[in-house]
């Protein structure tokens, strides 16, 4: 079983600058990771952020939905610094309420999806060639079970879930770990909205307690890192009676939505 420990590791952190890949970042680091490039869209964050933690943190303008640029900056670490030993694919958006239009899907698809296709062909190949590194897909739990308010996000979720499973299966044999995060409610500038309005039913962690979590299971070998234990529960209630859940889920999907208004005759 393939582990992974941070000590002297050289990792890639997309989507680097804030919520659970700022957290990644700083808890590499404390681990002992040898350099963490804290890659980001946002790049002037991304400094801020790499300043923050270090000379032991570099930034990195990356836009994941772009192939060139992904495997640019995969050939310019391998350059600097002698190899990826660990590429957290990271970087997500949350785009589009209901069935969402072609701009929130085509963005969606680009981000959650594509960005760790273009991961994977990027760095799998020296990792393979080395027989030994780690690949970090974070979906969410929106991927096991579903997001009824958004169908760009559930979707491409539960597509990024199928391709760590897929990437798991197929690398195995090559020395490389791969790992799939799904957590339920997270505070970071993308939930803070929903996590302020969460009720009694929604639990939501710290991103510093999700990385923590993270590390501790790719330690132990784990592919599917739940930093909530319940969703597992909800997973196998899912699998075991799927028309039990979409009615369930039904149920919960209409309390959100307003009253019908009647008019008089």
């Amino acid at each position: 079983m393939k582990t992974f420990q941070p000590q002297d590791q050289v990792a890639v952190v997309t989507g680097g600058a804030s919520g659970i890949g700022r957290a990644l970042c700083e808890a590499l680091l404390a681990g002992g990771a040898r350099h963490v490039i804290v890659a980001d869209v946002q790049i002037d964050v991304a400094r801020r952020v790499a300043d923050a933690l270090g000379t032991r943190a570099t930034a990195a303008a990356l836009d994941v939905s772009d192939a060139a640029a992904v495997r640019a900056l995969a050939v310019q670490v391998e350059t600097t610094w002698g190899g990826i030993d660990l590429w957290c694919s990271n970087a997500g958006i949350n785009a589009g309420q209901g069935l969402g239009d072609a701009t929130d899907w085509a963005r969606s698809l680009g981000v959650n999806v594509m960005g760790h296709v273009h991961a994977a062909q990027a760095v799998l190949p020296g990792m393979k060639q080395r027989g030994a590194g780690c690949f970090v897909v974070t979906a969410s739990a929106a991927g096991l079970l579903s997001d009824f308010r958004t169908a760009p996000y559930t979707a491409t979720k539960h597509a990024a879930v199928a391709l760590a499973e897929w990437l798991a299966i197929t690398c195995r044999g090559d020395g490389i770990a791969v790992h799939c995060i799904c957590p339920e409610g997270v505070r970071t500038g993308m939930t803070k909205a929903s996590s302020e309005k969460a009720g009694k039913g929604m639990v939501f962690l710290e991103a510093e307690e999700v990385a923590r979590h993270a590390l501790e299971r790719m330690a132990q070998g784990e592919f599917l890192i739940l930093p909530h234990p319940r969703v597992a529960d909800y997973e196998a209630r899912r699998a075991s009676d799927r028309q039990r859940w979409i009615e369930s889920m039904n149920k919960a999907f209409l309390r959100t939505q307003p009253s019908a208004e009647t008019t008089p005759n």
